[in-house]
C-alpha cells in the first residue's frame, strides 16, 4: 500500500492516512476473539525508510486523514509537548446521524471506561474509572437527506430499507481535548453517533454511498522545529465528496 505524504521536512512527516489501516499493532486484539491482525500497520510500511520513526498521535483504524509522524525521538518529544498543552489544532469532518438541532456548540462532558465493553468509553452516565476532561467544538456544514443503503437480503426477500431515507448532517469538529474515540463518544452522547461506527453505532442505518466510519481528519496545524507555523490539509474521500453530494 503507497501512503500520500502530504508534508515532510527532515524531522517530520505528515501523511494522508486511508481508511482500514491500524497505526501500530494493537496487543489486545487477541481478546476480541481473532487473534493479531497480520496486515501491515502504518508503522511497518515507513520504518523501513525512516528507521527511527515514531508515532506522534492515533488515528483509529477506519478513521481517515491526516497524521503526523516524527523521524528521530528529540522530534517525538517535540510534537508530544504540543499536543499535551493542547497548541495542536485539530479539524475533522464527520457525517452523523440524524439532523444536528445547533449549527454550532459545545460539548464539555469528561469520558471514562464502559462497564460493558472494555473497547468501548463513555460519556455521562454510566461510566466507569477515571473520567478524563474532553471538549469538542461541532458546526454544522449541511444538513442531508439520503437513501439507505440495503440491508442483507434473506431468501430472496427484498429489503425492508430499499427506497427509504434518513436524516444525516455533515459536521465540521474540533476537539480541544485528545482523548481516546473523543468524537465518537461525544457524537454517541448528543444521541448522533458517526455514520457506519460499528463499535459506537452498530444497529443505526449508513447512507446508500458510504460503508466505512464516516470520520476524516481533515488538518492539523502545529509547530515544526524551526519555530515555524505549519497546518496540512488531507483531501476530502471520494466517498465523502459523493455522500455530500460535491464534484469529485
Amino acid at each position: 500500500m503507497k501512503i500520500k505524504v502530504l508534508y515532510e521536512d527532515s524531522n517530520i512527516l505528515a501523511i494522508d492516512k486511508p481508511s482500514g489501516i491500524l497505526v501500530h499493532p494493537v496487543p489486545e486484539q487477541a481478546r476480541y476473539g481473532a487473534g493479531p491482525d497480520k496486515s501491515k500497520t502504518i508503522l511497518d510500511l515507513f520504518v523501513k525508510k525512516y528507521p527511527n520513526i515514531q508515532i506522534v498521535h492515533r488515528l483509529d483504524k477506519e478513521t481517515s486523514g491526516v497524521m503526523l509522524l516524527a523521524k528521530n525521538k528529540k522530534t517525538h518529544e517535540f510534537l508530544k509537548k504540543q499536543f499535551a498543552n493542547r497548541e495542536v489544532k485539530k479539524t475533522y469532518v464527520a457525517v452523523v446521524n440524524g439532523f444536528v438541532k445547533s449549527n454550532h456548540g459545545f460539548i464539555n462532558k469528561p469520558i471514562g471506561r464502559s462497564p460493558r465493553d472494555f473497547r468501548r468509553h463513555l460519556a455521562g452516565r454510566g461510566a466507569r474509572g477515571a473520567m478524563r476532561e474532553a471538549i469538542t467544538e461541532y458546526k454544522v456544514l449541511k444538513r442531508l437527506t439520503l437513501p439507505l443503503a440495503p440491508s442483507l437480503i434473506k431468501e430472496g426477500v427484498a429489503s425492508p430499507d430499499k427506497g427509504r431515507m434518513e436524516g444525516f448532517t455533515y459536521l465540521e469538529i474540533k476537539p480541544k481535548t485528545g482523548r481516546t474515540h473523543q468524537i465518537r463518544v461525544h457524537m454517541k452522547f448528543l444521541n448522533h453517533p458517526v455514520v457506519c461506527d460499528s463499535l459506537y453505532n452498530p444497529d443505526a442505518s449508513c447512507p446508500k454511498s458510504i460503508s466505512r466510519l464516516a470520520l476524516h481528519a481533515k488538518s492539523i496545524q502545529f509547530q515544526n522545529l524551526k519555530g515555524k507555523t505549519i497546518k496540512v490539509e488531507s483531501p476530502l474521500p471520494k466517498e465523502f465528496k459523493k455522500l455530500i453530494n460535491l464534484p469529485s
